[in-house]
């Protein structure tokens, strides 16, 4: 098992669009035993009255809830007040939600989610929806390792809310045709029965989760991945979906590749955890 989620960072900056992350934020910490830092970033003055708002609304929760907490504003553009803390890498966990940016500034400059995701390494919860209490959980298997760190902390929450836990696997039709592609397609739905990568990781994955006395339901499907995943999501009903992050690879692939984990947070309104793969 990997490192617990035994202490957040919880960003807010006066959008109402960012209050179901605060929210989610305090139950959730509440749920692991963590402890949360809460950190207002002032981007204009006209916003500094709704950051001190949230902050004392969300203060007043996790002293109510009995969760250990810090307090504390700042002045500067999220991204780069995230770029500049000093200790991020000593949380576990970045909650936060939509930030309220302007059309038009989305187009031009990026969604927010995607910037921040490409640039800091701690996993990362994106929550647009309050889904609470968390039900059932969604992990989505990339099949090259990527997800295992995401999987870890999925398992962690899972067990802690006594949720139920499924592990999804998406074979895209082949670009190339060569002998292990071939194989993965030939085989897809009985993928984990095989000694292919993918059929590897979800094997893995399941031990894993019967190690933490969790039964796992698995589903492979075969499509475009983004499809696919939000089409489960919808059928499925989920109220957390984990994914493995396209950066925990240090080559040029995820230059050349969808950014799925992007693609579905900014179209599933679900909360998605997001983690890098840590060796």
């Amino acid at each position: 098992m990997k490192r617990k989620l035994s202490n957040f960072l919880i960003i807010c900056n006066g959008s109402e669009e960012n209050l179901p992350a605060l929210e989610y934020g305090v139950l959730l910490a509440q749920a692991l035993g963590a402890s949360v830092d809460l950190l207002g970033i002032i981007e204009s003055n006209d916003r500094q009255q709704a950051v001190n708002q949230q902050l004392e609304d969300a203060a007043a929760n996790l002293s109510e809830t009995g969760v250990d907490f810090t307090s504390e504003t700042t002045r500067g553009h999220v991204r780069d007040v995230l770029d500049r803390l000093s200790d991020i890498e000593k949380h576990d966990l970045l909650v936060f939600g939509p930030l309220g940016r302007p059309p038009l500034r989305r187009w031009l400059r990026g969604r927010s989610f995607r910037r921040i995701l490409s640039e800091i390494g701690v996993p990362i919860l994106y929550v647009p929806e309050v889904r609470w209490p968390i039900k059932s959980a969604l992990v989505c298997l990339g099949g090259l390792g990527y997800s295992l760190t995401a999987e870890n902390h999925g398992l962690q929450i899972a067990r802690s809310v006594n949720a139920a836990f499924t592990l999804l696997h998406v074979v895209p039709p082949i670009d190339l045709d060569y002998p292990v592609a071939r194989e993965i397609q030939d085989n897809w739905k009985h993928l984990s029965d095989t000694d292919t990568l993918p059929g590897k990781s979800i094997r893995q994955a399941v031990a894993l989760a019967s190690s933490l006395g969790l039964k796992a339901n698995v589903r492979v499907l075969h499509g475009h991945i983004v499809e696919e995943v939000l089409k489960e999501i919808k059928q499925g009903d989920y109220d957390l979906v984990c994914m493995g992050s396209p950066y925990s690879s240090h080559s040029l692939l995820h230059l050349y590749t969808p950014n799925v984990t992007a693609e579905v947070a900014e179209t599933a309104h679900i909360p998605i955890l997001s983690a890098r793969f840590e060796a």
